[in-house]
């Protein structure tokens, strides 16, 4: 498995507590992101290294940059349609373009103005935007908010087989760990993540992440 993992209690401890944070596993040219899917989408994808088969490009599909939010959302795996989890390594450019695209799924006044705005953006988006509660590997939910990015039209067709670096099917190591934190033992491991860093000042204002002086620095 090509994904860097660490110790979950080493990570948890200098994650923030609060806020809207992109955790991710980053380096200069990718970004991890995670889906789930049936086997005949998520097997084709892995051995393909892109998205297609059963894979349709007319409905949103959603990714998360959060490990542990596509496993309370998946519920380890073990959810019907679920069962397959990829870890997609996206280019960076890409995943920059996303967020600079990406408009609330819901009206957000301080930052559309009035809702005939934000229905306006909403339909010349081809990326919707969501901040959801993060949560712990148990499934509770946490003071944090996880960002959560959906696809569609022209994103998705560039996504599915255009951006994409790599895909490696995880499912098994999935498992291992679910079975970790069954056994209520302390050595659950997770995909190393940090905070990513949103530079474009107005793309971080308008996503609404929360700034961290020691990460954003003008």
């Amino acid at each position: 498995m090509n994904l860097r993992t660490e110790p979950y209690l080493n990570q948890a401890s200098k994650w923030p507590k609060t806020g809207r944070h992109i955790l991710a596993q980053f380096d200069e040219n990718t970004v991890v992101v995670y889906q789930a899917y049936r086997p005949a989408i998520g097997l084709f994808a892995a051995e393909q290294g892109y998205f297609g088969g059963e894979f349709s490009l007319n409905r949103m599909s959603w990714i998360k940059p959060n490990f542990l939010w596509m496993m309370y959302r998946s519920a380890w795996g073990t959810k019907p349609g679920q069962e397959v989890i990829l870890a997609i390594w996206l280019k960076r450019s890409a995943f920059d373009e996303i967020l600079a695209s990406a408009v609330h799924s819901k009206f957000v006044p301080a930052v559309y103005g009035n809702e005939k705005l934000w229905q306006q953006a909403v339909k010349n988006s081809a990326v919707r935007l969501q901040w959801d509660p993060d949560h712990h590997p148990s499934g509770a939910k946490l003071e944090r908010r996880a960002i959560q990015l959906g696809l569609r039209g022209s994103v998705l067709a560039s996504y599915a087989r255009e951006w994409i670096v790599n895909i490696e099917d995880i499912s098994e190591f999935v498992q291992q760990q679910h079975q970790s934190l069954g056994d209520s033992r302390p050595e659950l491991l997770t995909p190393s993540e940090t905070v990513y860093p949103v530079t474009n000042p107005d793309v971080c204002q308008r996503l609404g992440v929360s700034i961290s002086p020691t990460i954003y620095q003008e």
